[in-house]
């Protein structure tokens, strides 16, 4: 079994600080590299795999140094984001390709069996220039398994697939988790990571924010301070009894009309509102989160 250490990691280049004094393990089982766009999750995913060299710090597989050090591919198996594939190759030949140059001792075999675990056998002898994105995805992954990784790192490895591949690819990597494989993927949506990964790791403007078991971080999440503007018939009136409410951390009138409050529970919140509202004949005309985006909520990670 194996695992990737980061230990103190930056990265920076010339005046942009890309990732900013991160330290985690990725070990066996399926793991969850969660950010919003922009987090510095390519850039990770760029260390571990050995493409990109730390400004400082060091990142280890197996107590060995990723950078320049052609051996760990043995290990590795990289699903990038970005479409660097040869689009006049027949898929089958891209990923013989990728077996030959590891060196297997039967290539055909080996990619015949990659690409019937992404279900790509139908496809597999028209060129990539005739693939949907979401096909062009699944063969990257079948040239990424060619050589039966020991770890797997997926770069937004659900961008451009319908539902059905989803569901194959989630069910694939939960598969690889169970036998022990290190599997990394990341993902800005937070729905994906949960349907597939326990562990998670959270990385906000290049710092770490947030390690740990789905569940709990998940709680920080949903149990953060969510912010609303509210526009009724009378403000003043459903300000009050609002702020009386342990729900309530705090309310303020706006002097364009409207209330922008703080609820602390939002469960509760989400309750007592219409109730409040229609004991004191207040009438509800808008109700707005604006701290909804996922750049809000790791925000919020940050601090906590």
């Amino acid at each position: 079994m194996s695992s990737i250490v980061l230990d103190h990691v930056s990265r920076w280049y010339r005046n942009v600080v890309a990732v900013n004094d991160v330290s985690m393990t990725i070990g066996p089982g399926v793991t969850g590299l969660l950010g919003p766009n922009g987090a510095g999750k390519s850039t990770l995913i760029a260390l571990m795999s050995g493409f990109l060299a730390p400004s400082s710090g060091t990142v280890t597989l197996d107590d060995e140094p990723l950078w320049r050090n052609e051996q760990v591919y043995r290990k590795i198996g990289l699903v990038p984001e970005r479409e660097a594939l040869f689009d006049y190759l027949t898929g089958r030949q891209f990923v013989v390709a990728n077996a030959e140059l590891h060196g297997l001792p039967d290539p055909g075999a080996a990619a015949q069996h990659a690409i019937a675990l992404v279900e790509m056998d139908d496809a597999q002898d028209r060129v990539i220039a005739t693939y949907s994105k979401g096909m062009r995805q699944r063969i990257k992954m079948a040239s990424s398994l060619v050589h039966q990784p020991a770890v797997l790192l997926l770069d937004e490895p659900f961008n451009g697939m319908d539902p059905r591949q989803r569901i194959h690819l989630m069910d694939l990597l939960r598969h690889m988790g169970a036998e022990g494989r290190t599997v990394l993927f990341s993902s800005h949506i937070l729905e994906e990571v949960e349907q597939v990964a326990r562990q998670i790791e959270v990385v906000v403007a290049g710092r770490h924010a947030a390690s740990g078991d789905f569940g709990a971080i998940r709680r920080l999440m949903t149990d953060r301070p969510n912010r609303f503007v509210l526009r009724t018939d009378d403000d003043r009136t459903l300000a009050s009894v609002l702020l009386a409410d342990p729900s309530v951390r705090g309310a303020r009138l706006r002097g364009d009309g409207g209330i922008e409050l703080e609820a602390s529970d939002f469960g509760r919140f989400s309750e007592v509102l219409p109730r409040l509202a229609r004991e004191h004949g207040v009438r509800l005309l808008e109700v707005t989160p604006t701290d909804e985006s996922l750049e809000s909520v790791f925000a919020y990670l940050v601090s906590a």
